[in-house]
């Protein structure tokens, strides 16, 4: 490798083309091959909760590698140690949870970033820069990270448009569970209450020029999100697709 590779998912999102995603929690390179070939556009490698730590990332990142699908990593916390650790075994697209003001937001940015842009630590034979082959990685890389940021919670709401209109902020994904229950509703993520913040959420991303994301298993609920303009959607969690279906399995054959 002599050049940066193209981040697509970055690309799309500036297209306003939505993007379809599937949610990787069990920690294995074998299991991020067999989703990496199945037609996503993109990947989450989660490490937030997961028993995941940065090795099990970069096997994950290798096993996609081959295949036409972006993955993006979330970090276990909002922590520019981990995010430039992360960086350096080349993930491009960084999901940061729990973000709740610009000043999180801006930190978030400056992790992403070299100096004097930002705070980025400099590591000149790492993954990301084809282990020192790319020579100008540190002058052109910025252009292919792409960040995303975690909203959760009534305040990150409140503070929405302050968070987004961030520069350096791509895309702003709405988390339906912790959301649900910061609002008074654990477990209950359809509630009304909660639909209705979501959906005005996305307006209100929108609005602000940048990309609204979400998460659901509900097939009706990813078609609804999705005509209301999300624009990175993720459809699906590998743990439980893997669970439900061996359920399924034995309960047919044991009645």
């Amino acid at each position: 490798m002599t050049q940066v590779a193209v981040n697509r998912f970055k690309q799309a999102l500036q297209n306003k083309a939505p993007q379809l995603g599937l949610w990787c929690t069990l920690s294995n390179a074998y299991a991020a091959e067999i989703v990496a070939r199945a037609g996503f556009d993109w990947l989450l490698f989660d490490m937030e909760h997961s028993p995941s730590e940065i090795t099990t990332v970069l096997g994950q990142l290798q096993a996609a590698a081959p295949y036409p699908v972006t993955p993006v990593v979330r970090p276990m916390w909002k922590d520019v140690v981990q995010q430039k650790r992360l960086l350096d075994i080349g993930a491009q697209t960084i999901l940061i949870p729990y973000v709740e003001t610009a000043e999180e937001a801006a930190l978030a940015v400056a992790g992403m970033r070299y100096p004097p842009r930002g705070i980025r630590g400099v590591g000149g034979t790492s993954r990301a820069s084809g282990f020192g082959q790319v020579k100008d990685y540190m002058q052109v890389c910025e252009e292919q990270l792409c960040l995303l940021v975690q909203i959760e919670s009534p305040l990150g709401l409140k503070n929405l448009e302050a968070i987004a209109n961030v520069d350096g902020v791509d895309g702003v994904f709405i988390g339906p569970a912790d959301l649900s229950a910061n609002m008074g509703y654990p477990g209950n993520p359809g509630h009304r209450d909660v639909q209705t913040a979501i959906e005005d959420a996305i307006a209100r991303i929108l609005a602000c020029g940048k990309a609204p994301g979400i998460l659901t298993a509900d097939e009706g609920l990813a078609n609804r999100y999705i005509e209301l303009g999300c624009l990175f959607t993720a459809v699906g969690i590998d743990m439980a697709m893997l669970a439900r279906g061996a359920e399924a399995l034995a309960k047919r054959f044991k009645g």
